[in-house]
């Protein structure tokens, strides 16, 4: 299973508001031994948040939308999930009610625009002010509000995607001494090569003091990352190369 998240909205690129979503995605998806894929930033812009929708609606991919789904005239993201999936924007009536229940005569005539939703989607329980998101597939629409968001990001996952039993991403790293990234470069392609179910990431590292060391790790299903492991590590005894598992 493949993870993205879109987190939209003017205010996170102009460094108004702090982005909290990548991290506790992170997170979430990390205790269920899983891995975010991408993650994309757009603006209140109608023609990127259209196209950037229309072109992972074309995949398998999960995707987590943050932002954009609220009554104000910012709040594009329902019309652009509507229009990128080919669909109408309809009032739904089950989110009507909620909205109407909760707010009463104040519900019009600005409020109940947020009953406006992409024609059949399913609804995603709000338990912070009950105010629905929704789902177009395996997309799934949120606030921006992390304290709303993110229990029902967590929701969905427990909902719709189960932990697969015996399921265990991890990642494994170990620090290679006094060495220039360089000259670990044919090592990195030959573990690649060998080894395609696993992702190699490589980080250079200088202390204050100058000492070099290079972070050098796999990422993947455990058993998999287990034999990468164990022949990177042979590789660099071969080529009498320094290491430690802590920095």
């Amino acid at each position: 299973m493949q993870y993205g998240i879109l987190v939209i909205g003017d205010e996170i690129l102009s460094g108004r508001r702090k982005d909290r979503h990548l991290e506790k995605v992170i997170e979430l998806l990390a205790a269920r031994g899983e891995c975010l894929s991408w993650a994309q930033y757009i603006g209140d812009d109608p023609v990127l948040i259209e196209s950037r929708l229309r072109e992972s609606m074309q995949s398998d991919t999960v995707v987590f939308s943050f932002g954009g789904i609220g009554a104000t005239p910012d709040d594009l993201t329902r019309q652009c999930a509507a229009n990128a999936a080919g669909i109408a924007l309809t009032r739904h009536p089950e989110a009507k009610a909620i909205i109407e229940e909760k707010f009463g005569e104040e519900a019009y005539p600005k409020r109940i625009l947020m009953a406006d939703l992409p024609e059949g989607c399913d609804l995603i329980p709000n338990p912070y002010n009950r105010i629905p998101g929704f789902s177009i597939g395996n997309h799934h629409f949120l606030p921006g509000f992390p304290v709303m968001a993110h229990p029902m990001m967590a929701r969905v996952l427990d909902t719709l995607y189960p932990v697969t039993p015996g399921n265990s991403y991890v990642e494994q790293e170990i620090y290679v001494h006094d060495v220039p990234e360089s000259e670990l470069i044919d090592l990195m392609q030959k573990i690649i090569d060998a080894h395609p179910q696993t992702r190699l990431f490589s980080l250079p590292l200088h202390s204050d003091e100058g000492i070099r060391q290079i972070e050098l790790g796999l990422k993947g299903e455990l058993a998999y990352v287990e034999m990468a492991m164990r022949e990177m590590l042979g590789e660099l005894e071969n080529l009498g190369m320094r290491w430690t598992n802590e920095r």
